[in-house]
């Protein structure tokens, strides 16, 4: 890869109001949910609201996209194909889409992304997905550098990769443990998060081997420290996961995740850019473990470690002190020795003495003596104080856009025509230059003029501009300040709309796929999440042959099937691996997870260090 590469880096929005948060604490580009059809079912938005959100961002130069990644059935697809022509028409730059039934459909020449539940698993998925037509391919979370490298330079066109938030314990489009379960399925927007209830482990026998804890809790993915080889791997986009999370959280983890792309940008001598024009101003210090995450990890791009949070699936919060005296009833109060101020109303918790997490308001700090809401059960001396609701943080957090402010650099030139005319002109980052003549008579000042028409032309609050040169030649000629504060105005509007006339979207590429990609393979079987005539047209027409369709429409007729495919190994996890003989019998072989929804056979694969999740009938 060669000349100068864009880097993205792309935040989640629930709703609007938070991707307009997000591009104002320095997002290139945010994805938000459509009307239906994306796998966050709880997180839909008006054609209107995104329209609204992509004609903000385009200002700046950032882009939107919008999730329609849920497999499709046959009576959706008419619906799914009118509401992407409604979205197009809304000015949006690309849908995020796990279903290739929008390959087949008569559509806008919007691009599509390949989303991560396309389960992009080799270089050579990645690359006849390219082939298909899509302009981004999102990769996997568990990938290691090496892996993005390679199915970046297979597929030919930008890849994108998480680098922070929640991560699945299974492959993304290969869970099928919720549908199989509670009829609730994560390729449907209805991931019911079975990988966050606590389970049993069982042996063969039916007998606990281990108590009830979150054996399939993963934590959530830091790569802020990781950056730098990530984007040399060959990643463009950096994806922050939470589309369900709240602007606090979208501010902060957007703002920290800016920063570093800038310091990563600023040191690279011109071999990389940012996706988007302006900087970004913003009230507080971002602090990544002062918002929700479960414990972080580097997953597979770091040295693998620790990989779950087995004691519980909530946010414990940053540790902030040491219980120094237990809770006493009769003052309803208990101490400690803290190291960070705590506030009325700050969220408290702590582990007890079975590693339960146990969580508390704060009502009122008083020195060392904490009055808690409610008595916090199971608190001794000794014991972690950490807090998971930072009342002062989240204050400056809740201003009016986070307090977070995004402005475009504008540089505006004066000069003479003669004595009867003046030309204002004005050129921003974004590459937009507009000019305007305006008719005024001028006649020499007795007093020197630069000056002043340079604070005339740098007010310009109401806009997204901040004054950066001014090449004034007007030297001591004469113009009104009411004239040039009038001139200031009607350029910037004509600057405002050449960027609006100027803005280039992606358009879809030409899907050049081979009619026998697919030819000499195994049928389909319901992994590949086939759901609709359409899906199977496109896989029929390369080639393929289909076995078994989706499991939300023909579920498997066998007793166990695997509803769960994983790079994480709860043997690896609990120092019980197969491949250490001093570790291998801490846990029997073979051995099940049990709860109310079920048993499940863990099936290791120790060549991959993985292990395949296998819904049982018989209960154990």
């Amino acid at each position: 890869m060669s000349g100068v590469r864009t880097l993205e880096l792309l935040a989640p929005a629930r709703d609007a109001a938070t991707g307009r948060i997000a591009v104002l604490a320095g997002a290139d580009a945010v994805y938000i949910g459509a009307p239906a059809f994306g796998a966050r079912a709880a997180a839909t938005n008006s054609v209107a609201d995104i329209a609204e959100l992509a004609a903000f961002a385009h200002v700046y130069r950032a882009k939107v996209y919008v999730t329609m990644n849920t497999i499709l059935y046959d009576d959706e697809l008419e619906r799914a194909r009118k509401m992407v022509r409604e979205l197009y028409k809304a000015g949006v730059d690309a849908l995020i889409v796990q279903d290739m039934a929008y390959l087949e459909m008569e559509l806008p020449p919007i691009a599509l992304h390949a989303s991560t539940q396309c389960d992009v698993r080799t270089p050579e998925k990645a690359a006849w997905l390219a082939r298909a037509g899509f302009s981004q391919i999102v990769l996997p979370r568990e990938f290691t550098a090496d892996e993005i490298k390679a199915a970046r330079e297979a597929a030919g066109v930008p890849v994108e990769v998480f680098v922070h938030g929640a991560l699945c314990v299974s492959y993304s489009g290969d869970c099928q443990a919720g549908f199989a379960a509670m009829k609730r399925s994560a390729n449907r927007g209805e991931c019911p998060q079975m990988c966050r209830l606590p389970y049993e482990i069982i042996d063969s026998e039916g007998r606990a081997v281990a108590p009830a804890k979150h054996y399939l809790s993963l934590r959530d993915m830091n790569q802020s420290a990781n950056l730098e080889r990530l984007v040399a791997a060959g990643a463009s986009s950096f994806k922050i996961e939470g589309r369900l999370k709240d602007a606090r959280y979208v501010a902060n983890v957007t703002a920290a995740y800016s920063r570093r792309l800038d310091e990563i940008v600023a040191a690279s001598d011109g071999a990389y850019v940012r996706g988007s024009a302006g900087r970004s101003v913003c009230v507080f210090t971002p602090a990544l473990d002062r918002t929700f995450n479960r414990g972080y990890t580097s997953y597979f791009v770091g040295k693998p470690a620790r990989m779950a949070s087995i004691d519980t699936p909530k946010w414990a919060g940053r540790p902030v002190g040491k219980v120094t005296s237990a809770y006493s009833a009769v003052r309803k109060s208990f101490t400690v020795e803290a190291a960070e101020v705590l506030n009325n109303g700050d969220g408290l918790g702590f582990f007890d003495k079975s590693g339960r997490y146990v969580g508390f308001r704060l009502n009122r700090a008083e020195g060392r003596r904490l009055y808690p809401a409610s008595e916090p059960e199971g608190l001794e001396a000794g014991m972690t104080i950490y807090r998971n609701s930072d009342k002062a943080f989240f204050d400056i957090l809740d201003a009016p856009d986070a307090g977070c402010r995004r402005t475009i650099c504008v540089d505006i030139g004066l000069r003479a025509i003669g004595r009867e005319r003046f030309v204002i002109s004005a050129s921003d980052e974004r590459g937009c230059r507009v000019s305007l003549p305006v008719d005024c008579a001028l006649e020499e000042a007795r007093s020197a003029q630069e000056g002043r028409r340079r604070e005339v032309l740098g007010k310009l609050g109401g806009t997204v501009y901040v004054l950066g040169e001014v090449d004034d030649s007007l030297g001591n000629l004469f113009v009104p300040v009411s004239v040039l504060a009038e001139a200031r105005r009607k350029v910037i509007s004509l600057l405002d709309a050449n960027a609006a006339d100027t803005y280039v979207y992606d358009r879809r590429r030409p899907g050049v796929l081979a009619d026998d990609v697919f030819e000499g393979e195994k049928p389909l079987d319901y992994h590949w999440n086939v759901a609709n005539s359409l899906a199977e047209r496109f896989y029929r027409s390369h080639g393929a042959r289909i076995g078994s369709r989706a499991i939300e429409v023909e579920r498997p007729r066998a007793d166990e099937f695997t509803v769960m495919s994983t790079r994480y190994c709860i043997r690896r996890e609990l120092g019980a691996c197969l491949r250490r003989k001093d570790e291998a019998g801490r846990l029997p072989s073979p051995c099940f997870l049990r709860n109310e929804s079920g048993v499940y056979r863990l099936d290791f694969d120790c060549g991959q260090c993985g292990m395949k999740v296998v819904k049982i009938n018989s209960r154990k």
